[in-house]
């Protein structure tokens, strides 16, 4: 945050009273740009303590300020397209983060190619936002609600269904209160979802997890072939499709790639489309998204209105526009909603960023693959792609993304080296899950013991190897 704050000179900051004296207060000495605090809740804050130069203001302060005469007669100045609107920060995994300028008419071209992607979209539709706004998918969906008049409502990841973690037992969850028809999801949550709910088949007696099996694979087989199944709808999947309000038309997944096992999930348990999206923030989170009626997996749609899709050959990866069955390459996104580049780092900006005729393009580090019918594919991240001590790639993207699918793992991190010719990995076991599994074996010891019992390290290395198996995981 004080990078941040610093690097983009800011001179305003809104936040609560609770962040302000719990996380800001402590670094606003380090801020050297920063004039004023304004807080947004109406509770009393200790003036106390707080650097000189830096003036604590309450937002109902603020309002009264604006409301007197001399300030309502101030012009609004309008901004121009090519204005500046917002330094992003990428969630880089190494360095600093860097700022990417999004000018306005970058905001409005890549909000116009996702909202063309959502049909119907108005006043009666209900978008619950609880991803963070400084996350790119975020941002962008709430404009376009805003936009075409859909109403939002904010919750959070702790409160947004019945069963998290911040809801009573017996109280209803944001979802439940809201019936939201829209949500956008990043692939962790989907896959939290798609376990928790798979847990509890597995409790139910044998005749009810049968019934779920046969009607599951029953409504797999009409989604396939381009059908739906209601009385499944109705009998199987509508406590399921209640956690999420019972209401929700549309999904909208990115921010990393969505394993075919989820996405079919939340096709046949919320009986709703999944419109799985590419995007970046240099971008402008616009790049490719799904229609609606196309429920294929492992794809990312034909690109929006906004921008155009080009691949480069990457010949040392062994990607390139000759790959059969289709053409393979680093993905180049072009068009008006590429951003400007990084703020304050222009030496960066030529490595990422290329003008050809009169077109911006920004070279995203992905590599992917052109379907026939003009669809997207990721297969690979030049970043994540590790060479073995024999020449092999490997994609460590791909095994963590696979193998969080297992029942046994809350999450997983996979690691290389080419001095090596196998992958590891540190895995987070989910505890609820393995300590089923260690009283199963009859081990019934503290949560450390079972960790590090043998017999249990050899269950979860049975179950990794059963789901990189089944689906067909190489490396």
């Amino acid at each position: 945050v004080a990078y941040g704050l610093n690097e983009c000179g800011a001179t305003h900051l809104i936040t609560s009273t609770e962040l302000l004296e719990t996380k800001l207060k402590s670094i606003l000495p380090e801020m050297h740009n920063l004039k004023h605090v304004i807080y947004v809740d109406n509770k009393s804050i200790r003036r106390t303590g707080y650097p000189e130069g830096i003036q604590i203001h309450s937002m109902q302060a603020v309002q009264e300020l604006g409301a007197k005469p001399d300030n309502l007669s101030i012009a609004v100045q309008r901004p121009q397209p090519t204005d500046l609107a917002v330094v992003m920060y990428t969630s880089g995994s190494t360095g600093q983060p860097k700022g990417v300028m999004i000018i306005h008419s970058n905001l409005i071209a890549g909000m116009t190619g996702q909202c063309e992607r959502i049909p119907g979209l108005g006043p009666k539709d209900t978008y619950i936002g609880y991803l963070p706004l400084a996350h790119v998918l975020e941002m962008t969906a709430e404009i376009s609600c805003m936009t075409y008049g859909c109403r939002i409502g904010y919750s959070s990841p702790q409160t947004l269904s019945d069963q998290s973690t911040k809801i009573k037992k017996g109280d209803k969850g944001d979802c439940s209160v809201l019936r939201p028809t829209l949500m956008a999801a990043v692939p962790e949550i989907m896959d939290r979802i798609y376990k928790n709910v798979m847990n509890k088949v597995q409790e139910m007696s044998y005749v009810q997890r049968t019934l779920f099996k046969l009607g599951y694979n029953y409504k797999l087989e009409q989604i396939k072939m381009g059908y739906d199944a209601p009385l499944c709808n109705l009998l199987l999947f509508k406590k399921v499709k209640a956690q999420l309000g019972g209401n929700i038309r549309m999904m909208l997944s990115g921010g990393a790639p969505l394993s075919s096992a989820t996405q079919r999930f939340m096709n046949i348990c919320f009986c709703c489309p999944v419109g799985q999206g590419y995007g970046l923030t240099e971008t402008c989170g616009a790049g490719t998204i799904t229609e609606v009626a196309d429920y294929s997996t492992g794809r990312v749609g034909a690109p929006l209105i906004c921008c155009e899709v080009k691949l480069r050959d990457w010949v040392e990866g062994g990607y390139t526009s000759q790959d059969q069955p289709h053409p393979r390459g680093e993905i180049m996104i072009g068009g008006p909603n590429v951003t400007m580049g990084y703020y304050k780092s222009e030496h960066l900006n030529n490595d990422f960023w290329v003008d050809e005729q009169g077109q911006r393009w920004f070279c995203t580090g992905d590599v992917g693959e052109i379907h026939p019918d003009g669809c997207l594919q990721i297969v690979d991240r030049k970043k994540d792609l590790v060479k073995l001590q024999a020449g092999e790639y490997v994609s460590l993207g791909k095994v963590e993304s696979a193998l969080k699918n297992c029942p046994l793992i809350e999450n997983i991190c996979a690691y290389a080296n080419s001095d090596q010719n196998y992958v590891i990995s540190f895995v987070v076991p989910n505890q609820k899950q393995l300590t089923i599994l260690a009283n199963k074996n009859g081990i019934s010891v503290a949560w450390e013991e079972i960790c590090n019992h043998p017999a249990m390290e050899k269950e979860v290395l049975k179950a990794i190897k059963e789901v990189a198996t089944s689906i067909k995981l190489q490396r």
